[in-house]
């Protein structure tokens, strides 16, 4: 093994510790959630998906009349609830079809409780409430590739494919 391959080996562990360290440590906040978009159970799935097209949002958060969260609609849920089963956009409430209390996180819940939330439950969409429940974020599957890209050192994330597997002695720099 050369020297440029131990610096490397030794550049790829510290990386590596730096990613398990972020994982552990890093808060939902470090993500930057959206904004909810939250609304009232009683308007049509038609509105729903007009305002999370609109706010380019993958789900709207329903609220009950004191402003906690009630349930979650999300662009799955059109697909699945929805036009699966034949149902009207425009004569179909939120509230017949969204996830009632659906499982929500705080801002300063750990990024690695989330993640292991998303990929055991199948989350794509995650509410983010207060000590209230009131929301006040939401955090989806793009925020987590952002995050853990912005881990990466440019240098890894411009390798070719073909090159993550291969040592800097065998990566064709020409």
């Amino acid at each position: 093994m050369s020297d440029s391959d131990d610096e490397y080996a030794a550049a790829v562990e510290e990386e590596v510790s730096e990613i398990r360290g972020a994982l552990l440590n890093d808060t939902i906040r470090t993500l930057e959630p959206d904004d909810p978009i939250c609304v009232d159970g009683s308007i049509s799935v038609a509105q729903a998906v007009a305002d999370m097209m609109a706010m380019r949002r993958a789900a709207v958060l329903v609220v009950d009349a004191g402003g906690r969260l009630a349930g979650i609609f999300t662009e799955r849920d059109v697909l699945t609830r929805v036009v699966a089963s034949g149902l009207s956009p425009r004569e179909t409430r939120v509230a017949e079809v969204m996830t009632r209390d659906p499982e929500a996180l705080g801002v300063a819940d750990r990024v690695a409780y989330a993640v292991n939330q998303m990929r055991v439950a199948g989350y794509r969409t995650i509410p983010l409430v207060d000590a209230d429940r009131r929301p006040v974020g939401v955090v989806t599957v793009s925020h987590f590739i952002r995050w853990m890209a912005d881990l990466f050192p440019e240098a890894v994330l411009n390798l070719r494919p073909g090159d993550v597997l291969k040592r800097p002695s065998e990566v064709d720099s020409g």
